[in-house]
């Protein structure tokens, strides 16, 4: 930026004697301050300084606009690869909060705030660089135009700049409103998107396409409108500064002319003038459009700049949990848990103990907290009272980490990722790392082997997003061998086996049972026969612990 200050400065400096060799080479030639140059030269003649200066005036405009680029070209890549770091930044703290807070905001929000509210920050890092650069390129123009004529410099910048002040208090309030439209509508149109896409089968059989574009239109015409009135404030005034700025030079070169031997001591200064005006006032229009931009784009800013303020746990960040055994048993121990203060419990008092190698199967009613309390068991949450203990040692936020680690879980919807079966069973791991030999072992004991090597490319069939390409229960078989690749200690099934036909959930049953005794299975089950395998059977009613026992007995007493 310093540097670009300068050759400004060169190019409007080397303006006054190429128009002086042009209009009085005689007086150039004999004025004092440019004898060394003549006698370093050889020059004899007026008319020979004529090439020198004109080589020097195109060498001091193509050095200027040489670094001009040179600046556009670092100030972008600096700006877009921070905003690239900042993006990611948000991306992984997203992806490091607690379950909890997953749980209690809309994915809408945190998706338009990593894809576009993140682009916002870039988007300010440019102007405010601009701003920066401006601000240097300002002062260095300024002096040269001083070096030329003060009073006119003066009069220019304080005038032209009082404009801009002013344009900026009438505008800033109305900017301010543009930006927090467009953050508010940028979110309800991500939203939207996603309900729409996301049920799409309900609305082709309903025929509500009509509805739901009238949702999007809704939200995303305010949001266009506002992006295009702060562009409008952004680059309006620039046409009225290009105008004013023909007015001064005309009025300029009226009153010089009025001088004696006006025209020609006027030409010169005229020129360095109107140069100095031609730079400085794109300079001021950036200025502002960079300010009106940062304006603009303010309530989106801080939407983006909260999301970076998420903190990160002490294993993100290096610090690794504690190793925690698990050899013994879990006990749950009074357990209790709300999702807030001031809410219901969803769990109360609940007291159970579960060995290794045990095969636990949990039923109840819908809201019953079976669901609750798996996700405690997994930690993904912690007890609003009570405790869980992994042989003997409590289960918090220190040592969670190396207790999640045991655990594989395979929910009822299976998220499924647009890519290939063998990378959707090693879910997570690299495509050079996958065990290609653990892959078929897990789909082999999830009974979905011979489904997947029936198909023409076997391995490498491509799901479709979110698995759309599959039947639901060949998802499910999917899930379950995800599961099994990651050879843990624990699996919980959360309802995984309700989309199973009847010969096919005995298959997956029979083969959870023949699995090693060390393994640990947790399993939600509606229909009381699913837990025909278990060891210990829990029913769960309002929260609590209704009962206990074998399969046989839940059986003989229902």
């Amino acid at each position: 930026m310093v540097v670009v200050s300068f050759t400004e400065v060169l190019s409007i400096g080397a303006v006054l004697p190429f128009l002086g060799v042009l209009t009085a080479p005689a007086r150039v030639f004999y004025h004092p301050s440019i004898q060394p140059l003549i006698r370093f030269f050889g020059i004899d003649t007026p008319e020979g300084l004529l090439f020198p200066v004109t080589a020097f005036f195109c060498f001091a405009a193509v050095v200027g606009g040489g670094m001009r680029l040179l600046m556009l070209w670092v100030n972008t890549r600096v700006s877009y690869a921070t905003g690239a770091d900042l993006s990611m930044s948000i991306y992984r703290r997203t992806l490091f909060q607690p379950y909890s807070v997953h749980i209690g905001r809309n994915s809408s929000e945190v998706i338009n705030g990593i894809a576009s509210k993140a682009s916002i920050i870039t988007h300010v890092i440019v102007q405010v660089m601009t701003l920066v650069s401006g601000s240097v390129m300002l002062a260095a123009i300024l002096i040269a135009m001083v070096a030329v004529n003060p009073l006119i410099a003066i009069t220019s910048v304080c005038g032209f700049g009082l404009i801009y002040v002013t344009i900026v208090w009438v505008t800033k309030k109305r900017q301010v409103l543009n930006s927090e439209c467009v953050a508010k509508e940028s979110s309800n149109v991500i939203k939207c998107l996603q309900e729409g896409l996301g049920g799409i089968r309900d609305v082709l059989i309903d025929g509500s396409q009509d509805a739901y574009c009238e949702i999007y239109r809704a939200a995303d015409a305010p949001m266009r409108r506002a992006l295009g009135n702060s562009l409008f404030i952004g680059q309006s005034p620039r046409f009225a500064m290009e105008a004013l700025g023909m007015i001064l030079i005309a009025l300029l070169a009226y009153f010089l002319a009025q001088q004696p031997d006006g025209i020609g001591r006027a030409i010169p200064v005229l020129g360095a003038i109107a140069l100095g005006a031609q730079r400085l006032l794109p300079v001021l229009q950036q200025g502002y459009s960079a300010w009106s931009s940062i304006l603009g784009g303010q309530a989106s800013l801080r939407d983006a700049l909260d999301l970076l303020d998420q903190p990160l746990p002490d294993y993100a960040i290096g610090r690794k949990g504690e190793v925690l055994p698990f050899r013994r048993e879990i006990a749950v121990d009074s357990l209790a848990f709300r999702y807030r203060e001031d809410g219901p419990w969803v769990l109360k008092k609940v007291q159970l103990t579960i060995p290794k190698g045990a095969r636990v199967g949990f039923i109840g009613a819908t809201g019953s907290g079976k669901s609750t309390l798996l996700d405690i068991l997994m930690g993904l949450m912690f007890p609003s009272e009570g405790s869980i203990r992994i042989d003997g040692v409590p289960l918090d936020a220190t040592n969670f980490r190396g207790w999640q680690g045991h655990i594989a879980h395979v929910p009822q919807a299976i998220y499924l990722a647009d890519s290939t079966i063998e990378e959707n069973i090693a879910f997570g791991i690299p495509l050079e790392r996958i065990d290609k030999q653990r892959v078929r072992e897990a789909a082999a004991k999830a009974q979905i082997a011979r489904d997947i090597e029936s198909w023409e490319k076997g391995y490498s069939t491509v799901v479709g997003e979110r698995g759309v390409r599959l039947s639901g229960g060949q998802r499910q078989r999917i899930g379950i061998a995800r599961a099994l690749y990651k050879q843990v200690d624990v699996i919980i099934f959360d309802e995984a086996t309700s989309a199973l036909d009847n010969s096919t959930e005995l298959a997956v049953m029979d083969a959870i049972e023949n699995l090693s005794d060390d393994l640990t299975v947790l399993m939600i089950a509606h229909r009381l026969t699913t837990l025909k395998k278990c060891s210990l059977v829990v029913e769960l009613k309002d929260g609590m612990v209704a009962r206990t026992g074998t399969y046989e007995k839940m059986v003989e007493e229902n």
